[in-house]
């Protein structure tokens, strides 16, 4: 077993355990990359201001999400296709999670289907949708997530059309893949994965197939799904899904002050400040360095979280220094599935945990709840940009 000590060790063990179109879906972004890869570099622009001669003792991590009580700030974002990398992803993703404290959110195009998690686990999980022009299959797809007890929905609001991923369409992305000569090749590479996977309890969308008339297998699901995005959704639209959810409530894939305003004038419970991880629209600006101007327009209206570009515990940190109630990570817990399964995650928040914490003792702080834009240091003349961006 390697000693792990960062995501990174997880992403490289990732590649070479996976199928290479899975990898790929999980690493790569629309178009160029550009808003992909300024995710996480942006990150990097922030710099920590150390405090010494402070008592570090009796640090807590804890804090809350939508008033539930969480180990740490941090979420597992909706991930689509999880149950493709790694047998049973959904489930094991859910399992870790639960067991450390953090919540899970599920996603309309899972693998394992709501009812399949609900089963494997004993703590309410979040559940994302995104909006279909089948009222009905919608209708019944909240209603299921009520009957399986989802505790928040979580609309994803920034896809309506999909952003075109170069790696996608040249691996001929599918779910179960499709058995081209390139894809057999890189299969009969990937044992591992595929023994797990003969074991599956699904290889094909839970959430979807079988509850829709006329998709019965992987063709016409993809035919359906680019058929089905909502083009027309809009602030009206999206007020009536609260409304059938009727609970607690989480936009995803704001990006602009404006729609923040917005979604605190629905009454939502949270925003998401995202870009999709960079897989939408390319040349946005990266989650961290718009999260300051959302948060001055609606910080005090409505909670803010973060997604897009987290790779550390000091990421974390910084994102919730700048006013970030919490923060949702996607590819760094995708890395520790694939990776290693159910303990991969686990070690991947346990690295994410652990960075936390000591950063935060670092920085003179005790309590995860007490971090602020004092915590921070934005060089030179970038502290202009990011307030004006």
């Amino acid at each position: 077993m390697p000693v792990i000590t960062n995501i990174d060790d997880l992403k490289r063990i990732h590649e070479r355990r996976v199928p290479r179109m899975f990898y790929d879906y999980a690493e790569s972004g629309s178009w160029t990359e550009q808003t992909f890869r300024e995710n996480t570099s942006d990150f990097e622009k922030l710099r920590l201001r150390q405090r010494i001669a402070v008592d570090m003792s009796g640090r807590s991590t804890k804090s809350q999400m939508i008033g539930q009580d969480v180990a740490m700030p941090v979420a597992l974002a909706p991930v689509g296709l999880t149950g493709m990398q790694h047998a049973d992803g959904e489930i094991k993703a859910a399992r870790a999670a639960e067991a450390f404290g953090v919540p899970f959110t599920l996603s309309t195009m899972s693998i394992n289907s709501i009812e399949d998690v609900a089963e494997a686990t004993n703590t309410p999980f979040w559940f994302q949708l995104y909006t279909m022009r089948d009222e009905d299959y919608v209708r019944r797809l909240i209603q299921r997530a009520k009957d399986a007890g989802c505790s928040a929905l979580v609309i994803t609001l920034d896809l309506q059309i999909l952003g075109q991923r170069h790696k996608d369409l040249k691996n001929g992305l599918s779910a179960p893949p499709k058995p081209t000569l390139r894809t057999i090749a890189n299969l009969m590479t990937k044992w591992r994965w595929g023994i797990g996977m003969l074991g599956a309890q699904r290889r094909e969308f839970g959430n979807i197939v079988g509850h829709v008339n006329g998709i019965s297998d992987t063709s016409s699901l993809a035919t359906w799904t680019a058929e089905q995005f909502d083009l027309t959704l809009d602030w009206a639209k999206i007020e009536k899904l609260m409304e059938l959810w009727d609970g607690k409530v989480i936009l995803k894939g704001i990006l602009d002050p404006e729609d923040a305003k917005m979604a605190a004038k629905l009454g939502a419970d949270a925003i998401v400040v995202s870009n999709h991880g960079g897989r939408q629209l390319d040349g946005a600006l990266s989650s961290i360095r718009m999260l300051p101007q959302i948060m001055d327009a609606v910080g005090g209206d409505i909670e803010v979280h973060l997604d897009s570009g987290i790779r550390s515990g000091q990421d974390v940190l910084k994102a919730v220094a700048l006013g970030a109630k919490g923060t949702f990570i996607g590819r760094a817990f995708v890395y520790g599935l694939g990776a290693m399964g159910q303990q991969g995650v686990t070690t991947a928040l346990d690295v994410i945990h652990k960075e936390l914490d000591t950063t935060m003792a670092l920085c003179g702080e005790r309590n995860v709840t007490d971090l602020g834009r004092h915590n921070l240091l934005i060089p030179g003349d970038f502290e202009g940009r990011w307030q004006k961006a």
